[in-house]
């Protein structure tokens, strides 16, 4: 008996599986398929899917179905909120590489200048280095094809020189005092995408330099603000750009090296981060939080409650620390900041943030496009729903908030904020904060516009101090690369006094010289276009020490922690 009982148990289990399938089969085919003057018809999943369907099978002219099921996608999820989108095929890569840990290319940061593409600086170790391509090349061909001109962007460079990597790119090259064409072929490698833009310590004569000319006229003030120079403490400054896959490594890397330099107190520059991967912040708000703190948390209709709490492993739970914020700070830079605040862990100083309270999750379709669909909303240990107001469908409406806050004046004055929630809610240790349309930030300070004259404006707006800095850096190029660090740099630079040859290039493109507005301006200038020179021979290492001296923010941070 025992010899025939197997075969025969496989043998039902067989027919009563095929049964079943066939049962379920019959009725999602009867869902799927329906019969009309005879003939079986698919049942397409929607009325969409029908109307596309046929218009790609009947309509009178062959027409790219394809493409107008982009159009459709892009047009369905604008009825959404402003944060959910659809994304192409064709475009995946790219918006995928902005938050990526590293991309295929030929490792360059370029500009794009007179209608023609300018290396800034060659990426070290990158693939352009390896073959001699130069800082101040001007690459006029790609694949032997013209590649200067108006039609030239941003988008076209890196379609142009990023993709697979392994894969060859023939590029040529112009340099400065040449008339010739040189050509490299160029394979593609890996470049890493940083998020961390700097990392410096702040000490000493530095610190005292950051009161500017009012520590110059009355060094008794700045003694009482910061002390004896000698004995003042050590500031670490980190600037984040982005949370990106690597944002977390970078920046616990960044604060260790500076620990082991000295700092006791520590800066996060959270400015003009728009944000990205909510687990990057929460691993970086981590390092500063007890164990317990709540840092965030998200829920959704069909996601449930999700509370990220601190593990009380952090390295940094004691240290003094403040955090700079502006209207561009957003998503993962706001659950940075909320959760400093709220936990009383930090200062927060700037101006109030962006306002972006909603999760996204991407989610691919079969042809290679996907969606970035809102699934929650996020909200502050507090309570808080940092998201302003929107509605639904109205992207252009949201996207005019930052420009409605221009002109009413909050980018200036804490008075002229306007925020939608009225509820108070408490922090940690009971401080009143509000959500509702960003963070609002502990200590705030407005744009000083003492300096501005519409000469100033003019030139900035325009992006001629830029070009200038550019175009007589590659002038200069074989003298600038002999300094090795920004002070020194910056000190060569200001005994140059190349005032006067900026004022003559602003008049060539059309902008007279007014000697009352660039004397009032001058100051300004003078530290724009030296930290954009210094930029682009010492990169950003060397630009936000100098460009951060005399910020404002920057100053009243240092104030705050050495209060």
């Amino acid at each position: 008996m025992k010899k025939y009982v197997f075969p025969t148990l496989t043998i039902v289990c067989l027919l009563l599986g095929f049964l079943i399938g066939n049962a379920v089969s019959n009725k999602v085919n009867a869902q799927r398929f329906y019969i009309q003057n005879g003939q079986l018809f698919q049942q397409p999943e929607s009325k969409v899917d029908q109307l596309l369907q046929l218009m790609d099978q009947a309509y009178v002219d062959e027409i790219n179905v394809d493409s107008i099921t982009d159009e459709v996608m892009m047009e369905l999820v604008k009825r959404l909120d402003p944060h959910s989108a659809y994304i192409p095929k064709e475009d995946l890569e790219m918006v995928n590489s902005e938050l990526s840990a590293s991309f295929s290319g030929i490792g360059v940061q370029f500009s794009i200048q007179n209608d023609t593409v300018q290396v800034v600086a060659v990426i070290s170790g990158g693939p352009s280095e390896g073959i001699g391509v130069l800082a101040g090349d001007k690459i006029v061909m790609v694949n032997d094809s013209n590649f200067t001109g108006k039609t030239i962007t941003n988008e076209k460079v890196m379609h142009a020189l990023r993709g697979p990597k392994g894969t060859e790119v023939k590029i040529g090259v112009m340099r400065s005092g040449s008339s010739e064409v040189y050509d490299f072929t160029i394979t593609r490698g890996e470049i890493p995408v940083h998020s961390v833009d700097a990392k410096f310590i702040i000490e000493g004569d530095e610190v005292m330099r950051r009161l500017g000319d009012e520590a110059k006229k009355a060094p008794q003030n700045a003694t009482s603000v910061f002390g004896d120079p000698a004995e003042a403490m050590k500031i670490g400054f980190v600037r984040v750009n982005r949370f990106g896959e690597n944002t977390y490594d970078e920046f616990i890397a960044a604060m260790a090296s500076l620990k082991g330099q000295g700092a006791t107190a520590y800066i996060v520059d959270l400015r003009e981060n728009s944000g990205g991967y909510m687990d990057q912040a929460i691993q970086m708000a981590n390092e500063f939080l007890a164990k317990g703190d709540l840092i965030v948390y998200s829920e959704g209709r069909a996601y449930p409650r999700f509370d990220a709490r601190a593990n009380g492993s952090g390295r940094f739970q004691r240290e003094k620390l403040v955090v700079l914020i502006d209207n561009f700070s957003a998503s993962a830079s706001e659950i940075f900041a909320g959760a400093m605040q709220d936990n009383d862990r930090a200062t927060i100083i700037g101006r109030r943030s962006f306002g972006k309270g909603l999760v996204q999750q991407q989610i691919p379709f079969a042809d290679g496009s996907a969606v970035r669909l809102t699934v929650a909303r996020y909200y502050t240990p507090s309570g808080r729903s940092i998201q302003k107001p929107y509605k639904m469908g109205e992207g252009e409406d949201y996207a005019m908030d930052l420009i409605n806050r221009f002109e009413h004046g909050e980018f200036y004055s804490a008075d002229s904020v306007q925020i939608a929630d009225s509820t108070v809610y408490l922090t940690k240790n009971g401080r009143v904060v509000r959500g509702g349309g960003g963070i609002m930030p502990d200590v705030f300070v407005g744009r000083d516009t003492t300096l501005y004259t519409p000469y100033f404006n003019i030139v900035v707006n325009r992006a001629y101090t830029y070009q200038f800095a550019y175009q007589y850096t590659d002038r200069h190029r074989k003298e600038l690369s002999r300094y090795k660090d920004w002070q020194s740099l910056e000190k060569h630079l200001l005994q140059a006094d190349w005032v006067p040859e900026f004022v003559a290039f602003a008049q060539e493109k059309g902008v007279e010289p007014n000697a009352e507005q660039l004397a009032k301006s001058k100051p300004l200038l003078v530290r724009l276009i030296n930290a954009y020179i210094v930029r682009n021979i010492l990169n950003d290492e060397g630009f936000f020490p100098l460009f951060e001296r005399d910020d404002d923010i920057t100053i009243k941070a240092v104030e705050e922690l050495t209060k």
